[in-house]
C-alpha cells in the first residue's frame, strides 16, 4: 500500500476462533478474516470437519501479535480438554 510517495506495510490481524458446530461440537481455528472464515465455513467451503456439522457458531476469538502466535495458541487451544475450551469459551 502506498500513501504520497511512502510505501506503508498493510497491518494484519491475527486470530485464534472457537466454532460450536450444529452437533455440539468444538472446532478450533487461526484466520486474518474472522467474519469471512465463519462465512466460509457456514457455506460448506471451511475445514472438512465443519462441513456436515453445519451451521456453526463463534463463540469465542482472540487477536494474536503475528501469524506464528496464532498458530502457536490454536494449538494450544487444541489441546485443551473439552472442558477447559468450554471455561474458555463462558
Amino acid at each position: 500500500m502506498e500513501y504520497g510517495d511512502k510505501k506503508v506495510k498493510k497491518e494484519n490481524h491475527f486470530y485464534v476462533y472457537i466454532l460450536r458446530c450444529a452437533d455440539n461440537t468444538l472446532y478450533t481455528g487461526w484466520t486474518v478474516n474472522l467474519a469471512a472464515r465463519v462465512a466460509r465455513h457456514n457455506t460448506g467451503k471451511g475445514a472438512k470437519y465443519t462441513r456436515s456439522r453445519l451451521p456453526v457458531i463463534l463463540v469465542y476469538h482472540e487477536e494474536c501479535a503475528d501469524e506464528k502466535s496464532a498458530r502457536r495458541r490454536e494449538l494450544a487451544i487444541k489441546r485443551l480438554t473439552r472442558a477447559e475450551k468450554l471455561d474458555l469459551v463462558d
